[in-house]
């Protein structure tokens, strides 16, 4: 995902030069009609018998449920004629009503820490990935084709520090340094404070270095606390997994059409006010809004996530 967005800041821009925007969306939507023929050729359900944790969590099930209903794979042992345990396996059809604790997922404190962090990175994330371009052409009036490769680095920080957190967060576990709950609130409170520091001081840059550093570190430690947040639904709820992740994603798809939406109403109120993309008083709240989320989110992750399973 983030080698995606740091290709697109190095090919898009100059393909956008050379060409009109209706030749970049075409191109881009070309890419999304190659990936889904890729997708439909390629991919499968995990076979039971060798991804034992896709077995535990009901995918690759021989049988699809009918409308309403939830197929659930039952086991135990049995005495065989020679009398031996053998295994038996079969499907309970019950009523999905029955099956999802809707009421108490929805209730739950630990899956409202996971959403709000959830809300808060994408709002950071797609403020930055939208607006960063217009911040270098128009608020430091440097070319992003100057920039060359350069402009890639904080989307490669993201690549880069989100499979360091995941290892790390594997190794604090496996390695019973820390507990499951200790670990996700360490990565996850250090990675959006610092991550929110670096957007504070982003609001006085004039320099192009120092809004590339800024960003990548903002961007990098955004996707470090993904080793918090963003796998802490497997931590609570398992069997409700992907319920859980369906929820904190939609607030996260919220978060880019709000966060994109109000970042544009606040450079058209600093026009407003007489300022030029080009004042640093036009970004100071675009930044400082994140920011301030990060902060928020971090102490409420801290508060009221937990490491332990709470649904089963």
């Amino acid at each position: 995902m983030y080698l995606g967005a740091a290709l697109g800041m190095l090919c898009v821009p100059p393909l956008l030069h050379r060409t009109r925007p209706r030749y970049v969306y075409i191109f881009l939507s070309s890419l999304g009609f190659v990936w889904s023929a890729v997708w439909f050729i390629f991919s499968s359900d995990p076979p039971r018998a060798e991804r034992a944790k896709a077995s535990s969590a009901g995918f690759g099930m021989p049988h699809e449920p009918t409308s309403g209903q939830h197929v659930l794979p039952m086991t135990a042992l049995s005495k065989d004629t020679d009398g031996s345990n053998k295994q038996k396996s079969w499907t309970k059809r019950i009523n999905r009503a029955d099956t999802i604790p809707w009421r108490s997922i929805m209730s739950s404190l630990p899956v409202w820490a996971i959403v709000v962090n959830n809300f808060t990175f994408h709002y950071a994330l797609y403020v930055l990935m939208n607006w960063l371009p217009t911040y270098f052409s128009e608020g430091l009036r440097v070319s992003l084709e100057s920039l060359g490769m350069s402009k890639t680095v904080p989307y490669l920080n993201m690549f880069i520090f989100s499979n360091v957190g995941g290892v790390l967060a594997d190794h604090l576990i496996v390695g019973r340094i820390l507990s499951v709950s200790y670990t996700r609130k360490l990565l996850n409170t250090g990675g959006f404070v610092v991550a929110a520091m670096a957007l504070f001081m982003m609001t006085g840059v004039r320099s192009s270095t120092g809004a590339l550093l800024l960003s990548s570190i903002c961007l990098g430690l955004c996707a470090l606390a993904r080793a918090g947040f963003a796998v802490n639904h497997m931590d609570i709820a398992p069997k409700y997994a992907g319920i859980v992740m369906g929820i904190s994603n939609t607030a996260g798809t919220l978060a880019g059409i709000v966060g994109v939406g109000l970042t544009g109403l606040i450079l058209e109120a600093a026009k407003a006010n007489n300022l030029e993309l080009s004042d640093p008083r036009s970004w100071t709240m675009v930044f400082s809004t994140p920011a301030i989320l990060c902060m928020i989110s971090a102490l409420i992750f801290v508060v009221f996530a937990r490491g332990e399973r709470i649904f089963d």
